[in-house]
């Protein structure tokens, strides 16, 4: 799946969205198998002509088709402080710090309020693939902790304003969004995506790795100044957190990370787990939904499965016409369905868009189809889709073919009846990419690490609360400080006040909450 401000793999309901991959050979360093491989990055001292850059911070300027903007700067905060906008200059190689240089786009809210600056704070939205200067000024929960910090966020590497990878025009894009193909025809249709990024983004692709990015990290902590990062990870954010208490452990500051990816599944494992956690919150939407009658297109949770099958079964064989002229597909249904489980304030629109559906109009489930794979209004893509697919493979190693995955459907369909075929479909996406993956999991040891709190929610969809559970126990005694909430959705600060108040009180006032704490 794609993975707006959420998914860590290249996975659930993805062929259709992830713009994924195939089998091209780029100029470059090759590791024997034809293939360029993603960097083992050593730890090399940067120039101080990096460290010591002072970023020209100015006005926001409207961000760009490739952040997914809208055309329209970013407005002032309630006090009137402008939203400010910069670059920083990053190895484009770490490996060869001295070498080429990529610029980093960065915005910032500075600290206002009665309390003394601890220093910046940094946020990762997710994906990967979300720009984070045109989602910080939309976070408006965060609003609070400007007492304290500076609010900043970045696009990272490979994304958006930061050297976004860029592989299929909108219209090619498009295209193929409204084709069908069974697992062959899905891997030789990534194979020639995969030959659109290499001649376009070639020169990035080995580079776009979240150990890059972790270093890309602590790089913005010494330009802005600071001793410790300080910072707030969600969804595949985590990871990068993870990853970087592991490399840079006696950094890490006050720390955050909610809606947490599981270190230890690889590809496969993530997969199906967010297949089962994607049905999970549809039995929960379901169950919900039938008791209101007044609104609920359905008689009863068994009702809604059994019509919502149909329903598929229905686009599949005839796509639903939209007034827009195209067409809903049943993969496209199904992203539609899946981006209106990412919190249960969209469950009374995804009871409206499937009721619309049933009677014939795809608009609606189209729409949320096109939010999460990043097309605009106008029929323009940002670099969402592009980037999730290039920093997942530069991460796994993993390369199933479609033979493998057809024997896994099995189990992915007992998984979920409605997530769980895309889900298996979705791991041909780093099959025959470019770039060799790094690993099948990330290393997020992180032994002698200020405490980092972990938060889980149980109603997860996208990422499952085990995965809390084990990032704060591979994050070491002492530093997994592992909070877990019971409530649906994909995040939970600012939605839940217990699992709020324990952020506050951590980054605004250094309490740690004790492990294993639960907020209803």
């Amino acid at each position: 799946m794609s993975r707006f401000l959420a998914l860590r793999t290249a996975s659930l309901l993805a062929a259709s969205l992830l713009l994924a991959v195939g089998t091209t050979a780029c100029s470059g360093d090759k590791d024997g198998t034809g293939l360029r491989t993603s960097p083992a990055l050593a730890a090399t001292a940067l120039p101080t002509a990096l460290t010591s850059q002072k970023p020209d911070w100015q006005p926001c300027p409207a961000p760009s088709i490739a952040q997914g903007g809208d055309g329209k700067a970013p407005g002032k905060l309630p006090d009137g402080t402008a939203w400010e906008c910069a670059t920083v200059q990053a190895p484009l190689d770490y490996a060869r710090p001295d070498g080429d240089t990529i610029d980093l786009a960065m915005i910032r809210a500075k600290a206002v309020g009665g309390g003394k600056r601890i220093g910046s704070l940094v946020f990762n939205f997710g994906g990967p693939g979300a720009s984070g200067v045109t989602t910080l000024p939309d976070y408006d929960a965060a609003q609070s902790l400007r007492s304290r910090y500076d609010l900043v966020s970045f696009d990272p590497r490979g994304v958006g304003n930061s050297a976004g990878v860029t592989c299929l025009s909108d219209k090619e894009t498009d295209e193929r969004r409204a084709s069908t193909h069974d697992l062959t025809e899905t891997a030789e249709e990534n194979k020639r995506t995969a030959a659109a990024c290499a001649k376009k983004s070639g020169k990035v692709l080995p580079h776009v790795g979240t150990e890059s990015a972790a270093r890309d990290l602590d790089l913005m902590r010494q330009v802005l100044g600071d001793a410790k990062l300080h910072y707030f990870g969600i969804s595949y954010g985590t990871e990068l957190g993870g990853v970087y208490a592991h490399l840079f452990p006696k950094k890490v500051g006050r720390t955050v990370l909610d809606a947490v990816v599981d270190p230890a599944e690889d590809l496969v494992q993530e997969s199906l787990g967010q297949a089962k956690g994607f049905q999970l919150a549809l039995d929960n939407y379901l169950a919900d939904c039938a008791k209101t009658p007044g609104t609920c297109p359905y008689r009863s949770p068994e009702d809604g499965h059994r019509r919502i099958a149909e329903l598929l079964v229905k686009t599949g064989e005839q796509p639903l016409p939209t007034t827009s002229g195209r067409e809903l597909t049943q993969e496209e249904a199904v992203n539609g369905i899946a981006q209106m489980l990412y919190s249960d304030e969209l469950w009374p629109s995804l009871s409206i868009s499937l009721s619309d559906a049933e009677q014939g109009s795809g608009d609606n489930l189209l729409t949320m189809a096109d939010v999460l794979s990043g097309r605009d209004d106008q029929g323009h893509y940002s670099t969402m889709q592009a980037a999730n697919t290039a920093i997942n493979c530069a991460d796994t190693k993993r390369r199933p073919t479609p033979q493998e995955v057809a024997a896994s459907l099995p189990e992915f369909r007992k998984a979920s009846p409605v997530f769980g075929e895309p889900a298996a479909k979705g791991l041909l996406s780093c099959t025959g990419w470019p770039v060799t993956g790094k690993s099948d999991t990330p290393q997020v040891s992180a032994p002698g690490a200020d405490p980092i709190v972990v938060i889980g929610n149980a109603g997860d969809p996208a990422t499952p609360v085990e995965g809390a559970r084990k990032m704060a126990e591979e994050l070491g005694k002492g530093v997994g400080v592992l909070l877990t909430v019971k409530g649906e959705g994909h995040g939970t600060y600012g939605v839940n006040p217990c699992a709020t108040k324990a952020v506050n009180e951590h980054l605004l006032h250094g309490k740690v909450p004790s492990d294993g704490t639960v907020c209803s």
